[in-house]
Protein backbone atom coordinates (compact mmCIF):
# COMPACT_ATOMS: atom_id res chain seq x y z
CA UNK A 1 0.00 0.00 0.00
CA UNK A 2 1.40 3.34 -0.83
CA UNK A 3 0.80 6.45 1.32
CA UNK A 4 -0.91 9.37 -0.22
CA UNK A 5 0.05 12.83 0.45
CA UNK A 6 -3.33 15.56 1.10
CA UNK A 7 -2.34 19.00 -1.10
CA UNK A 8 -4.49 22.03 -0.14
CA UNK A 9 -5.09 25.07 -2.54
CA UNK A 10 -2.03 27.03 -2.59
CA UNK A 11 -0.14 24.55 -0.67
CA UNK A 12 3.50 24.80 -1.70
CA UNK A 13 3.12 21.12 -3.50
CA UNK A 14 4.99 19.02 -0.42
CA UNK A 15 1.41 18.02 1.13
CA UNK A 16 1.26 16.89 4.58
CA UNK A 17 1.65 12.64 5.13
CA UNK A 18 -1.52 11.21 5.61
CA UNK A 19 -0.30 8.69 7.14
CA UNK A 20 1.54 10.15 10.42
CA UNK A 21 -0.44 10.64 13.95
CA UNK A 22 -0.03 13.76 15.57
CA UNK A 23 -0.03 12.93 19.39
CA UNK A 24 -1.91 14.71 22.33
CA UNK A 25 0.18 17.32 24.37
CA UNK A 26 -0.80 16.88 27.38
CA UNK A 27 0.32 20.20 29.03
CA UNK A 28 -1.06 22.20 26.90
CA UNK A 29 -4.74 20.44 27.06
CA UNK A 30 -4.03 20.90 30.92
CA UNK A 31 -3.57 24.61 30.90
CA UNK A 32 -6.52 24.79 28.50
CA UNK A 33 -9.12 22.50 30.57
CA UNK A 34 -7.56 24.82 33.76
CA UNK A 35 -8.55 27.90 32.24
CA UNK A 36 -11.65 26.64 30.89
CA UNK A 37 -12.72 25.35 34.71
CA UNK A 38 -11.13 28.58 36.11
CA UNK A 39 -12.94 30.95 34.76
CA UNK A 40 -16.39 28.75 34.52
CA UNK A 41 -16.27 28.34 38.53
CA UNK A 42 -15.01 31.34 39.12
CA UNK A 43 -15.91 34.37 36.55
CA UNK A 44 -13.92 36.74 38.57
CA UNK A 45 -10.56 35.62 37.58
CA UNK A 46 -11.60 37.89 33.97
CA UNK A 47 -12.36 40.75 36.08
CA UNK A 48 -10.38 43.59 37.67
CA UNK A 49 -9.98 44.47 41.22
CA UNK A 50 -13.32 46.64 41.25
CA UNK A 51 -15.15 44.27 39.54
CA UNK A 52 -15.30 45.13 35.90
CA UNK A 53 -14.62 43.09 32.86
CA UNK A 54 -10.60 43.31 32.51
CA UNK A 55 -10.42 42.78 28.22
CA UNK A 56 -6.49 42.66 27.72
CA UNK A 57 -6.65 39.76 30.53
CA UNK A 58 -9.49 37.78 28.71
CA UNK A 59 -7.77 38.18 25.45
CA UNK A 60 -5.27 36.32 26.77
CA UNK A 61 -6.17 33.89 28.92
CA UNK A 62 -8.72 33.34 25.72
CA UNK A 63 -5.98 33.03 23.64
CA UNK A 64 -3.80 30.46 26.12
CA UNK A 65 -6.59 28.75 25.77
CA UNK A 66 -7.87 28.14 22.51
CA UNK A 67 -3.89 27.62 21.88
CA UNK A 68 -4.02 24.91 24.25
CA UNK A 69 -6.87 23.22 23.14
CA UNK A 70 -5.65 23.35 19.33
CA UNK A 71 -2.36 21.83 20.02
CA UNK A 72 -3.39 19.74 22.80
CA UNK A 73 -5.89 17.56 20.85
CA UNK A 74 -3.22 17.09 18.01
CA UNK A 75 -3.83 19.62 16.01
CA UNK A 76 -1.49 20.94 13.45
CA UNK A 77 -2.42 23.78 11.26
CA UNK A 78 -0.88 23.35 7.73
CA UNK A 79 -0.39 27.36 7.58
CA UNK A 80 3.03 28.75 8.93
CA UNK A 81 0.47 31.67 10.38
CA UNK A 82 -1.74 29.18 12.00
CA UNK A 83 0.31 27.03 13.38
CA UNK A 84 2.43 29.71 14.92
CA UNK A 85 -0.55 31.56 16.57
CA UNK A 86 -2.06 28.14 17.91
CA UNK A 87 1.21 25.79 19.28
CA UNK A 88 2.29 25.04 22.70
CA UNK A 89 4.51 27.89 22.94
CA UNK A 90 1.63 30.80 21.61
CA UNK A 91 -0.31 29.14 24.77
CA UNK A 92 2.96 29.54 27.54
CA UNK A 93 3.33 33.43 25.66
CA UNK A 94 -0.58 33.49 26.72
CA UNK A 95 -0.32 32.89 29.94
CA UNK A 96 2.90 34.84 30.30
CA UNK A 97 1.08 37.39 28.75
CA UNK A 98 -2.03 37.35 31.29
CA UNK A 99 0.36 36.68 34.23
CA UNK A 100 2.24 40.16 33.37
CA UNK A 101 -1.24 42.29 33.23
CA UNK A 102 -2.92 40.15 36.03
CA UNK A 103 0.23 40.95 38.69
CA UNK A 104 3.10 43.40 36.53
CA UNK A 105 3.04 46.86 37.44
Amino acid sequence: MTQEKLTAAGDDGEGVNASRPTAIHLPSLLVALAIMLGGSVYPLLFARADGRADHALALALFWAMSAGFVRGVGFLPRAWGWRLMFSGWSCLAGLLLAAGLRWGA
